[in-house]
C-alpha cells in the first residue's frame, strides 16, 4: 500500500499566520551577561519580566532575562559583557 504524503506536506509548511498577529524572533529574547562598573551595590528592575536584579559592587556579573535586555542596557554604570 502506498503513503499520500500528506503528512510529509503537513511537517513541511510554514506555520499559518493570521492577519493583525506579529511572528517574535526567539533570538529577540536571548539572555545576556551584565557587569557593573560602579563602586555600590545596584539593584535594578527589569521592564520586561519585573525581575529584580541584584549587583552587589564594582565587577558583579548577573545574567538578564532576554526580555530584560534592552531597559538594563539604558543603565549607568552596567555594560553588556
Amino acid at each position: 500500500m502506498s503513503c499520500c504524503g500528506n503528512g510529509k506536506r503537513i511537517l513541511t509548511q510554514e506555520p499559518q499566520t493570521y492577519p493583525g498577529t506579529v511572528r517574535v524572533d526567539r533570538a529577540m529574547y536571548s539572555a545576556a551577561l551584565f557587569q557593573y562598573t560602579g563602586n555600590s551595590r545596584l539593584t535594578v528592575v527589569g521592564s520586561g519580566t519585573k525581575t529584580v536584579y541584584q549587583f552587589n559592587g564594582r565587577g558583579s556579573r548577573v545574567v538578564v532575562n532576554g526580555r530584560d535586555v534592552a531597559s538594563l542596557a539604558r543603565v549607568p554604570l552596567l555594560v553588556r559583557v
